[in-house]
């Protein structure tokens, strides 16, 4: 069994990412999906959240995804997202004011398509935060670790 795979990651700007990984851990659009070396073709679209990618020397990058599409083949992983960000480089004040803006707009009991686009909102920014959280627990971690 192959120990790696090819992983790319595709915003509509750039190749994000692209290297041999050993997993990744991504939110598709029936759950968590867990994606190892010779895994089952799969295509499918992915939630606004993380990737959390086990790079082939075992150490571990999280990047944002707006969401976007998942495809699977068994040497290879392609990302393809709207917009995607290295966790380190998500700015924090501006996802909690953006958090804030679509609690905001859904308190105000609008129609069901503004509702709607709050909640897309409100899920992005909630999906970066969490990003944020988990890039702190990591270097909290390797600072105890030192």
């Amino acid at each position: 069994m192959a120990k790696t795979f090819l992983l790319d990651v595709v915003s509509a700007e750039a190749l994000l990412f692209s290297g041999q990984v050993q997993s990744i851990q991504i939110t598709g659009s029936e759950g968590e999906l867990g994606i190892r070396p010779e895994h089952a073709p799969l295509l499918t679209a992915i939630k606004p959240g993380l990737v959390r990618i086990v790079k082939e020397d075992n150490t571990e990058e999280l990047v944002y995804l707006s969401g976007g599409i998942l495809e699977v083949q068994p040497k290879r992983v392609i990302v393809l997202s709207d917009a995607a960000i290295y966790g380190e480089d998500i700015d924090e004040e501006r996802a909690l004011a953006s958090k804030q803006r679509a609690e905001a707009q859904l308190a105000k009991n609008q129609s069901s398509v503004d509702n709607a686009e709050a909640e897309a909102h409100l899920s992005r920014a909630l999906a970066k935060l969490r990003v944020i959280e988990l890039i702190k627990l990591q270097e909290n971690k390797s600072k105890r670790n030192k």
